[in-house]
């Protein structure tokens, strides 16, 4: 532990930060000696409350598109990571408004909360579909152009194309009432996070298992995928936070991180079948045999998207099953490398 992390004493805000990835990172915070930890997060039934709440953070329930309630809890702050999101998986994904709401209308609210509360750190986590819609990639990097927005299949990796602009963009304002500080922002850019008391990928597989609904393979044994330890997550959260304090000579205000985007993973690009058949079959599960090819995956994902369209005002009741396969979904497992 150092003053040069830039932990130490100091005050944090998570947005998401009951939720899985948000959670290690506040308890990492306060093993690092931060100040005060706080959450901001509409959900306050997530099995994460309690042992953050006993670890010391502050765990404040709220909605990110109250920007009234945004730059309440940005008071005082010191460095703000920013990880609320919704519309990645499942039903979420066909509730475009609410995606948009999320995305858009709540990271407009954390900006200005930043330059009205004189937050001079912001770390965004965007996501790897700012550059990826359904076509092959092949050693990427940060060079690559945002993939087109309409051609997006969902309006997750949409928003987020136009999200991560707005925070790169918001680089270098002007904080009110800071002399000539100015906020420092920056995006991380995650493939599938995964990890102990993961809740939103590997337990959905492993329901479709528990039910004998995992029922094919999608795509050839070549294609490959980038997933990310939940450790090296955090990681990479507070490299980031870090490398916004780090000051150039004769360049007040400036950072080498500040308004850039980075690709986070675990640098080992796998077969997502392949890594999932070892948890599958580890416990006790059957993984499957068949080969689906993909023209008929889609078929099959168009066919779920259209009828749980139908039924677009009951999806948010927890009652309406998960849908077994979307268009996302297979472009995911099928093209990314």
């Amino acid at each position: 532990m150092s003053e040069s992390e830039g932990i130490e004493g100091r005050t944090f805000v998570v947005t998401g930060g009951t939720g899985f990835p948000g959670a290690v990172l506040c308890l990492e915070l306060i093993n690092r000696g931060a100040g005060e930890v706080r959450t901001y997060d509409i959900n306050e039934t997530l099995p994460w409350l309690s042992r953050l709440r006993s670890k010391g953070v502050k765990c404040i329930i709220g909605d990110i598109r109250n920007k009234k309630d945004v730059k309440r809890v940005l008071k005082g702050a010191d460095c703000f990571f920013h990880l609320a999101s919704f519309g990645m998986s499942g039903k979420e994904v066909l509730q475009p408004r609410l995606v948009d709401a999320v995305s858009l209308n709540g990271t407009c609210n954390v900006l200005d909360g930043c330059i009205e509360n004189g937050v001079e750190r912001l770390v965004y986590t965007s996501t790897y579909n700012v550059v990826f819609g359904s076509q092959e990639i092949v050693n990427g990097n940060e060079a690559m152009p945002y993939f087109p927005i309409e051609d997006h299949v969902d309006s997750y990796g949409r928003s987020k194309v136009l999200a991560e602009q707005l925070v790169l963009k918001s680089n270098g304002c002007k904080l009110r009432g800071s002399k000539g500080r100015k906020l420092k922002t920056c995006a991380l850019r995650p493939g599938a996070i995964y990890g102990p008391e993961e809740h939103r990928h590997l337990p959905r597989i492993l329901a479709m298992a528990e039910l004998g609904l995992l029922l094919f393979k999608i795509g050839g044994p070549d294609v490959r995928n980038d997933w990310l330890y939940i450790d090296n997550f955090v990681i990479a959260q507070l490299l980031a936070s870090m490398a916004l304090l780090i000051d150039v000579p004769g360049r007040e205000g400036y950072a080498p991180a500040a308004g850039q985007a980075y690709f986070i993973s675990d640098g080992s690009p796998i077969n997502s079948f392949k890594f999932l058949q070892q948890i599958v079959e580890g416990l006790g599960y059957s993984y499957p045999q068949r080969e689906l090819s993909v023209r008929a995956a889609l078929v099959m994902a168009w066919f779920f998207w259209g009828v749980y369209s139908l039924f677009y005002p009951l999806l948010k009741n927890p009652w309406v099953p998960e849908p077994l396969l979307l268009p996302s979904d297979v472009y995911k497992v099928f093209h990314y490398t």
